[in-house]
């Protein structure tokens, strides 16, 4: 009798621990705990330093919203060979997707699979038409930036000589866009012959040895200017090549191995787009609309803002704290320390991205 009476009781219990009463007071099923979500990240080029900050941001965004992430990319910068791997990652059933697009022919297939029901955040390379957010630069006038800095560094608009311009990857719409206001910057000086535009390769090697070649035909230029991440590590390498060179080097991105040629005195010029923006913010976006249950099929941009970087000064965006070039340096080397740094914008500008969200236009205005 007495264990029919404990039986019955722990029945009732475990009853009652499945039940939930409602605001009106009808009990319905517990719910479960809610699913993990995965986000898939898909990069242009697997294995580029400067794509590596970003990837190592995305990780960080989804460890502190505790979400599964999935990184893949093709091994160089080739659109549909990266439209397959976007594709494969909605197939496997993923929540959300983040992604550059650097080819046009992607701008489809990424919009099938937004109307299909799997959201999409862009980052770092934007597909125009994409109906999908995008995190990055603002590309033409960051170039023109870029394009005065290296004109005051050789003369300002009374500088007579070459100048040679390197794009490593023509017709990836936020290098063009680079270009063109590093262009419309340089040719305020009416002495100033640009050498190229040059195809000079998104592989180090080949990047390095396309910088050589370029420095070797024009051995009197004023200036080598890249607009792509190994370009100030290969025109320092360069410069330190060739004794006695005076050759003004500048490009893009806060790599450990640029920043070791401003250092080294062999470039001069580097511009950050803010990496750990461009990967954990489109984490961010992602899971949080997901979770808020909030579409995001629509183009928007989100400035990762300019940091301006020379040997003897560090410039960040957002009124961000102070950094010397030494701090920079070692934020450069440790996920640790650029965590801590950036966390002020997380707790600001990335939580009220919604807030943020500008016209897609504003990109290259």
């Amino acid at each position: 009798m007495i264990k029919e009476i404990r039986k019955s009781r722990w029945m009732a219990l475990a009853l009652t621990a499945a039940m939930v009463v409602t605001a009106s007071g009808v009990a319905t099923p517990a719910q479960a705990a809610p699913k993990k979500l995965t986000i898939g990240f898909v990069v242009h080029v697997i294995g580029n330093p400067f794509i590596n900050q970003i990837i190592e941001a995305a990780k960080m965004a989804a460890k502190d919203l505790n979400v599964t992430i999935k990184v893949t990319g093709p091994a160089g910068a080739e659109g549909d060979a990266q439209l397959t791997a976007v594709q494969n990652m909605a197939a496997s059933g993923v929540d959300g997707i983040a992604t550059s697009v650097p080819a046009a022919s992607m701008v489809n297939g990424l919009n099938a699979i937004i109307k299909a029901g799997t959201p999409i955040v862009q980052f770092n390379g934007l597909g125009v038409g994409v109906n999908a957010p995008y995190v990055g630069e603002k590309s033409v006038e960051s170039g023109r930036l870029l394009g005065k800095m290296v004109l005051d560094k050789i003369g300002g608009k009374s500088a007579k000589g070459d100048v040679i311009v390197g794009n490593c990857y023509p017709g990836f719409p936020v290098l063009e866009n680079r270009q063109k206001g590093v262009l419309e910057s340089l040719k305020k000086a009416p002495g100033v012959k640009i050498v190229g535009p040059s195809d000079v390769k998104v592989d180090s090697a080949a990047n390095f040895a396309a910088w050589q070649g370029l420095l070797a035909a024009n051995p009197k230029a004023l200036a080598m200017v890249g607009l792509c991440a190994p370009d100030v590590e290969s025109i320092g390498k360069v410069n330190a090549a060739v004794p006695g060179s005076k050759t003004i080097g500048g490009g893009y991105d806060l790599t450990t191995g640029n920043l070791a040629a401003l250092a080294n005195g062999t470039a001069h010029i580097s511009l950050g787009q803010t990496p750990f923006l461009q990967g954990y913010l489109p984490v961010y976006v992602l899971v949080d609309s997901i979770r808020s249950k909030t579409k995001i099929n629509f183009s928007g941009f989100l400035n990762s803002g300019t940091e301006i970087v020379t040997p003897t000064s560090v410039i960040e965006p957002f009124k961000s704290a102070p950094l010397t070039f030494k701090q920079l340096q070692a934020m450069s080397a440790s996920n640790k320390l650029t965590r801590a740094y950036y966390d002020k914008l997380v707790k600001t500008y990335v939580k009220d991205w919604r807030k943020n969200l500008a016209p897609i236009a504003e990109e290259s205005a």
